[in-house]
């Protein structure tokens, strides 16, 4: 009966230790510092999208600078998978410089 009891303590820590950290992943997802900076690169694909659909930018030009935006994306995913699911103050700074950086070239295109 003894072992039954600890067994069923056990298996309701487990469950409630899996819940926490589904919870934790969640959070970190949606950081503030990790929105701000995907926020930005989906503000930029629509911008990408409209000089397309309105002819003032090629396909292969919009093609070109949502590849970079995906690399930036890549490398944000890359920086929150070693910081526990966050970036930090620095990182996101460097994020932005380099979305800065394309979102000139969209407006120049």
């Amino acid at each position: 009966m003894k072992a039954s009891h600890l067994l069923f303590g056990v298996a309701l820590f487990g469950v409630l230790a899996a819940n926490a950290m589904a919870d934790k992943a969640t959070f970190d997802k949606n950081h503030p510092r990790r929105a701000q900076v995907n926020s930005r690169l989906g503000n930029q694909n629509a911008r990408i999208n409209a000089k397309e659909a309105n002819g003032t930018m090629t396909k292969a030009q919009g093609n070109q600078l949502k590849q970079n935006d995906r690399n930036i994306r890549g490398e944000e995913r890359s920086m929150a998978s070693q910081n526990g699911g966050h970036i930090t103050k620095q990182e996101q700074r460097t994020l932005n410089q380099q979305e800065n950086r394309n979102s000139q070239a969209i407006k120049n295109q």
